[in-house]
């Protein structure tokens, strides 16, 4: 068992490919970085999404947090016990960004704490990083969508400026979009997962990387062997922090 083997076992990110002749894919294969793809904001911006019901660009963290808390802008907020805000390093050079909240954050209010949290913590240890060292987590909507479906476009665009501000605070070196919502909401087009992976896009300046959300990856774990590939590309990009 190689290295990358047995880290791969150790944090479930496990198991590995199998080819048709029965021979282990044990390498992962680091995925060529393509040219820079810039992708601005463009759909889900605020300035093209009409004026939101909150104004937020000189908030500072303890007054955005407030105004998270009081927020019933969309029908969202109806629906949930209370807003997730976001958790971490508030200077953290790396981003993660999800979805919504599911059941177990909308009662615990934290993003990622269930059963796809445990995962995402796996994933960050198999890269060298743990939550709330260097590392911010959020998710696109601060509110519950009903039966964790997908949020909708509106309830996107009347949210986002949140994570926006929060963006702008942080100012992180890099962002990691955890699934389709997450990534064509902060790259302001639509797109499928499959043609986002594999590529370095930006949000405004900052590079951003797209992989799998971790709830996914419970579902269809031969998924994680890509994921995997993801956070390699992201930690190439990493490595050139400090140059």
């Amino acid at each position: 068992m190689d290295r990358e083997e047995a880290i791969l076992r150790e944090l479930n990110l496990y198991p590995l490919w199998k080819r048709r002749n029965g021979a282990a894919h044990s390498e992962v294969a680091t995925p060529v970085v393509s040219a820079v793809e810039i992708a601005p904001l463009r759909e889900m911006s605020v300035g093209q999404t009409g004026t939101p019901a909150v104004q937020v660009e000189s908030l500072n963290w303890v007054e955005l947090k407030q105004r998270v808390g009081a927020c019933t802008a969309c029908r969202l907020r109806a629906g949930c016990k209370q807003t997730v805000f976001g958790v971490g390093d508030e200077k953290a050079d790396w981003l993660f960004v999800g979805e919504g909240p599911g059941a177990d954050e909308d009662a615990q209010g934290e993003p990622f704490v269930g059963q796809a949290g445990k995962l995402l913590d796996s994933m960050l240890m198999s890269i060298k990083l743990k939550r709330g060292s260097n590392v911010y987590i959020a998710n696109i909507v601060k509110c519950r969508p009903p039966g964790n479906r997908v949020p909708a476009a509106d309830e996107i665009a009347q949210c986002l400026p949140y994570l926006q501000r929060q963006i702008e605070l942080i100012q992180p070196k890099l962002i990691v979009a955890l699934g389709k919502t997450a990534a064509t909401a902060l790259l302001g087009k639509e797109a499928t997962l499959a043609s986002l992976r594999g590529k370095v896009h930006h949000y405004q300046t900052i590079p951003l990387i797209v992989t799998y959300h971790p709830a996914y990856l419970l579902r269809s774990p031969l998924e994680k062997m890509k994921a995997w590939q993801d956070l390699n590309l992201a930690t190439q990009l990493a490595a050139k922090f400090n140059d």
